[in-house]
C-alpha cells in the first residue's frame, strides 16, 4: 500500500495537466524517512506526447526517494513495458495519473507493475 498526502497528490494533478498535451514525470519522496508520501521531485526531464524521461543520472542518492510518478495523456493508467522497466530503477512505488488527472485517476503499483492500494490521507 502507497499512503500519499492530499496536497502533494493534488499538486502531482496539477502538474500534469499544466504538461498535458504531454507526459510529466517525477520522483515520490517521504520527508525525514516517514512512509507517507509527503513531496515530489522534480529533476531534468523530457515530456513528449507518448513519453516522458528522467535524468537519473541526476537523481539524488536519498533514502527518501520512495518511487516515482508520471501522467499518461490519455484515460489509460496502467503501465506500459517502458513503464515496467523504470519502475524497477526508480523505487518501490509508483503513480500513474491519467487523463483527466482528478483523484478518480491515480493508479498505484509496486516495482513489478502490480496494482496495489492507495491511501490518501490529509
Amino acid at each position: 500500500m502507497i499512503t500519499i498526502k492530499r496536497g502533494t497528490l493534488e499538486a502531482i494533478l496539477l502538474a500534469a495537466r499544466n504538461t498535458f498535451p504531454n507526459e510529466f514525470i517525477a520522483l515520490l519522496s517521504s520527508k525525514h524517512g516517514k512512509k507517507v508520501i509527503d513531496e515530489y521531485v522534480l529533476l531534468p526531464s523530457i515530456y513528449g506526447k507518448s513519453f516522458s524521461s528522467i535524468r537519473l543520472d541526476l537523481m539524488p542518492h536519498d533514502e527518501n526517494i520512495r518511487g516515482s510518478v508520471h501522467s499518461h495523456p490519455s484515460r489509460f493508467a496502467m503501465p506500459s513495458n517502458a513503464d515496467l522497466r523504470a519502475f524497477k530503477a526508480m523505487g518501490e512505488t509508483h503513480l500513474i495519473v491519467a487523463s483527466p488527472f482528478s483523484l478518480e485517476t491515480v493508479r498505484a503499483f509496486d516495482k513489478a507493475g502490480k496494482s496495489i492500494e492507495m491511501e490518501v490521507i490529509e
